[in-house]
């Protein structure tokens, strides 16, 4: 068996071999950074991971951040025994306050805007993301159908994931949920309407989130890729409920909301554009859509990585068609670059997280591209940003974020992947 830094030397020789030198380093480089300095362990064995740049724990980036790690957990013990760590931190974090995005590691009552609803000292922040609740499960998930190992699903994990199943539902009919988040003087995006319950939704089947995974107010409460997403992670609720903890009624409880959630999609999530059937992003069942997407995964782009049993082929394809062009008020273009941004940092912004996505979605040769251009555009630092200009790299914003580092990483794998397979030339 490996360990972790024979892992990670044999992880950058194939993207040296495959990518070049320089690509192979900035990978070698990120695997090392995360590892090194986002993970801190804790006294109970659980590990906290910080963001990059914010020294809070997001249930979204804390599970990104592992993403290229997780295809060595069975040649890898240290690595599987890291993320079994990150996954008991998840599921305590949720176990604590399933409404909550970002925690702090432990009460030290640390908080982004100290004016928040919500003055709980575990808390550094309390917008609830649907994603929050299916990235820890896709996690664990991943990790049990990696190693064979189920030591995570303890009475703990096993609460939470009761809890997240009971909350998807309840979140069905919002208007009798007791959450709210208000952020006193915020600009929209900040906040949430109505004494901090919404935008108006209807009763759809769909499950009401008040964020989107970009922490922005969602504009229509049901979120669609993350109403898809939570579909997928229920799948996988019901399989650990099943196989592993021997509880039958939370594994029925699970698929019956998955399909709930699939068939609400269906009915209320897609709709005609330009002659085709495509995703919306959200949605409030009141006759409100919005035809967008974000840079910020779960994303319609990101369907097929995040519910790939779930979405629909046909309507993708559709949607991305959609999404990489002018009719997604996002997609922007350059003298150097041109993709995806969002309304979480400047207008005008390409996002390399989404770059990474259109070429984990796309073919060899879109994803030889995106990984050389994601270097290229790294301003010289040899760091992934959040998003930069994309004529002018050099204007960026969060000189290190340890999300984009991964999401390079997982490209240039893939990459890899293509050219051992004989699917594409070295990028």
């Amino acid at each position: 068996m490996a360990t972790v830094s024979e892992t990670i030397g044999a992880a950058a020789a194939r993207v040296r071999a495959t990518s070049g030198e320089r690509i192979g380093a900035m990978v070698e480089a990120a695997l090392l950074r995360t590892l090194r300095d986002t993970v801190t362990i804790g006294a109970d064995g659980s590990a906290f991971v910080i963001t990059g740049d914010i020294p809070a724990m997001w249930m979204r980036d804390s599970t990104t951040q592992l993403t290229p790690y997780l295809r060595f957990l069975a040649e890898c013990p240290p690595l599987a025994e890291l993320v079994a760590a990150v996954v008991r931190r998840q599921f305590a974090c949720l176990d604590h306050d399933p409404y909550a995005n970002a925690f702090n590691d432990g009460p030290t009552g640390a908080r982004y805007e100290p004016e928040d609803l919500c003055a709980d000292p575990h808390v550094w922040e309390q917008k609830y993301e649907i994603d929050s609740l299916a990235y820890p499960v896709a996690l664990a998930h991943a990790l049990w159908r990696s190693t064979g190992d189920a030591g995570v699903f303890d009475e703990r994990a096993r609460r939470v994931l009761r809890t997240i199943v009971a909350q998807l539902r309840l979140e069905q009919r919002h208007d009798e949920s007791p959450y709210r988040f208000e952020r006193p003087g915020a600009k929209s995006t900040e906040t949430l309407a109505r004494g901090g319950r919404g935008t108006p939704v209807a009763v759809t089947g769909l499950t009401w989130s008040g964020f989107r995974p970009s922490d922005d107010a969602c504009t229509y409460g049901y979120n669609i890729p993350a109403n898809l997403f939570a579909a997928q992670a229920l799948r996988a609720i019901a399989e650990i409920a099943e196989e592993v903890l021997g509880d039958s009624g939370v594994a029925a409880d699970a698929r019956a909301l998955s399909a709930e959630l699939v068939a609400a999609v269906r009915t209320h999530g897609v709709v005609e554009h330009g002659g085709e059937r495509v995703y919306a992003y959200e949605v409030d069942g009141l006759g409100g859509v919005l035809l967008m997407d974000d840079a910020n995964t779960p994303s319609l782009l990101s369907l097929p990585l995040h519910a790939p049993d779930v979405v629909d082929a046909e309507v993708w394809r559709a949607t991305r068609a959609l999404v990489l062009s002018d009719a997604n008020p996002y997609y922007f273009r350059g003298e150097v670059a041109s993709g995806i941004g969002s309304p979480h940092t400047k207008p005008g912004r390409v996002w390399p997280i989404a770059l990474a996505v259109e070429g984990l979605t796309g073919t060899p040769a879109d994803r030889r591209r995106l990984l050389r251009l994601i270097a290229d555009t790294d301003a010289g630092t040899g760091h992934v940003h959040e998003s930069f200009d994309p004529s002018d790299p050099t204007s960026f914003s969060r000189p290190w974020f340890s999300w984009a580092d991964s999401m390079f990483c997982e490209l240039a794998l893939a990459v890899a992947d293509d050219v051992e397979r004989g699917d594409g030339a070295p990028a």
